[in-house]
């Protein structure tokens, strides 16, 4: 720790730091902010900063909502939108109950901890996600930049110069960026971020939604993560890439299996497919996340493996040949609105709550499943995911898997949330009510 406070203290110093923005999360993922005065930053970072945790959604009632902001000095980094005299930088925090306590509401202690359980299973988790977005003109309106599709190359094409500069920005903030393209849909774009621990990413991804964003920002147009925002085209997705180390040895890779899989990997496919019902309301948390998991718009939505399929929730990625340490799943629902430190947890503890019940691992299915017809899907035994917002926290509200994995605090405010969030849907009058019966009825 001593060496990491030189480092920064150095950092500041040759890189002109007046300000540092202190950032944690809210339970649904909004990244929460102060500022404070480089010179106040040693008193942070050895007693933290205190602020009232009752203003702060799903924290604390008020009655006991003083709350610690503890600095995490290995997150510093400068913020490169902003200028490079008297220059901003920022950190993430923990959060802490004024006795030191480790704030049972943080979503970045809730993280923590199950990283915990997997470190005394033996094991530490590898993330590489894959965020889509949109570039839209406004906030107001989703009108496309352009009209490309996926990969393509456009002449002039605006966003080709956003997504530069965002990599760029990413870069100068530390965070190791694989490759960036156009998606499928109209003006939806894709930046995927090399792997690494989850924590690591949890910060990474609060990060790149905001970089995606102020970068767009300061050319005049509006980035979204928004699941569904235009009906007709592919949703956003972020396909999360996960495995298990034990050491410098990949637990799921098995030179001897067809696919590479060890026992390991196929028993934590096993908990991924037996719990997800359970926690997509965590990792697909919003009204609009359900429009994107419908059929023919490449959203997974029945619950099976495979390969190569990517009409599968859970798909294999082929590995080169001696790159075997790359042998990992691909779980293809998660969607970018989420938040990251939750998501990476319940996807954590369904795969080591698979390993620790030693589940087999169904048959994969390497074919279209949206093809088949829904008998031939029951003959299988292919369940679908939950189909609304509703369904999901149902289902997330009766998981004994969740409530642990999250904690009676979170997992109490988080559907409480969720079920005003449906309540205030299910009683709106939308569009197509209006277009649909009103000249009828």
């Amino acid at each position: 720790m001593g060496s990491m406070r030189e480092w920064v203290a150095k950092q500041i110093e040759d890189r002109d730091v007046k300000f540092v923005k202190l950032w944690f999360t809210d339970i649904l993922g909004f990244l929460k902010s102060f500022s404070i005065p480089v010179e106040e930053l040693d008193c942070a970072l050895e007693e933290g900063v205190g602020f009232d945790g009752s203003s702060i959604k799903g924290f604390t009632r008020i009655d006991e909502s003083d709350m610690l902001a503890v600095p995490d000095p290995s997150t510093f980094a400068i913020l490169p939108w902003r200028p490079t005299e008297n220059s901003v930088a920022r950190m993430f925090c923990d959060i802490t109950t004024p006795d030191g306590t480790p704030y049972v509401g943080d979503p970045r202690n809730v993280l923590k901890r199950n990283l915990k359980k997997a470190a005394e299973m033996g094991f530490t988790m590898y993330v590489g996600p894959e965020a889509e977005y949109f570039y839209f003109r406004s906030s107001e309106e989703p009108i496309p930049l352009d009209q490309g599709g996926y990969f393509d190359l456009i002449p002039r094409d605006e966003a080709m110069d956003l997504r530069r500069e965002t990599v760029l920005a990413l870069e100068q903030l530390g965070i190791s960026v694989q490759f960036s393209h156009h998606e499928t849909a109209p003006s939806q774009h894709e930046i995927d971020l090399r792997y690494t621990d989850a924590l690591t990413m949890a910060d990474t991804m609060m990060t790149y939604r905001l970089t995606v964003k102020e970068i767009a920002y300061t050319h005049g147009f509006y980035a979204t993560f928004m699941p569904k925002p235009m009906q007709q085209h592919n949703g956003s997705g972020m396909h999360v890439h996960q495995s298990l180390f034990q050491g410098e040895n990949n637990a799921f890779h098995d030179a001897n299996d067809e696919f590479y899989l060890s026992e390991i990997g196929r028993q934590y496919i096993a908990g991924i497919l037996k719990y997800v019902p359970e926690f997509t309301a965590v990792t697909n948390q919003w009204v609009n996340s359900y429009k994107r998991l419908v059929p023919g718009y490449e959203a997974p939505v029945y619950i099976s493996w495979a390969q190569r399929n990517r009409s599968n929730l859970v798909r294999i990625p082929m590995v080169k040949p001696g790159k075997e340490s790359a042998t990992r799943i691909e779980l293809r629902s998660p969607d970018p609105a989420c938040n990251p430190y939750l998501a990476f947890s319940v996807m954590l503890a369904a795969g080591l709550r698979g390993i620790e019940e030693k589940l087999a691992c169904p048959l994969p299915h390497d074919y279209d499943l949206f093809s088949l017809m829904q008998a031939e899907r029951n003959d299988l035994g292919i369940k679908a995911l939950p189909g609304s917002l509703k369904e999901a926290v149902d289902l997330c509200e009766g998981s004994e898997l969740v409530r642990e994995c999250l904690g009676e605090h979170v997992h109490k405010e988080f559907i409480a949330n969720k079920r005003l969030e449906w309540e205030r849907y299910r009683t709106y009058v939308t569009d197509f009510e209006i277009n649909e019966y009103l000249p009828l009825l």
